[in-house]
């Protein structure tokens, strides 16, 4: 859990400038991250380039982005859904690591948590990783946050 704001925009931005070491790059990080993004940087659309971030960010880190490693398409698009739609349910005058601890709290900060909505099969595919596919077990719709 994050203890102040600055904790947060600390990850943010050296996610941003790619300078986050690949240690800390954790799940919490993910969501404090795009949670960051989603609050703080209105001049960007999460959804759109969130994608091209992520991808930098993990070859400065020495990783790949391929079938099977790396950036995941589906996993962002799913997570952007369900930290928006929790974002909705807070106050908007919360402060920023309260509304990341709200994120972390709930069922999106454990890491199963696309599992309830995806088979395995689906979500690890190579086409999953390359493009959005809706969830094949629960529907958006249904989506608990």
């Amino acid at each position: 859990m994050f203890s102040d704001d600055e904790a947060v925009r600390r990850i943010g931005r050296a996610f941003e400038d790619l300078s986050l070491p690949a240690k800390e790059w954790t799940h919490a990080a993910h969501c404090a991250a795009a949670t960051y993004i989603l609050v703080e940087r209105r001049d960007l659309v999460a959804e759109r380039d969130m994608p091209g971030m992520i991808r930098r960010y993990n070859l400065a880190q020495g990783g790949r982005n391929t079938d099977t490693e790396g950036y995941h398409e589906t996993l962002t698009q799913f997570y952007l859904v369900a930290i928006r739609k929790k974002l909705a349910g807070l106050d908007a005058d919360a402060a920023l690591h309260a509304k990341v601890n709200a994120v972390l709290s709930g069922p999106i900060g454990q890491s199963d948590f696309p599992l309830r909505y995806y088979r395995r099969e689906t979500l690890w595919s190579a086409e999953a990783r390359a493009a959005w596919r809706a969830p094949d077990l629960l529907p958006l719709e249904q989506l608990a946050v």
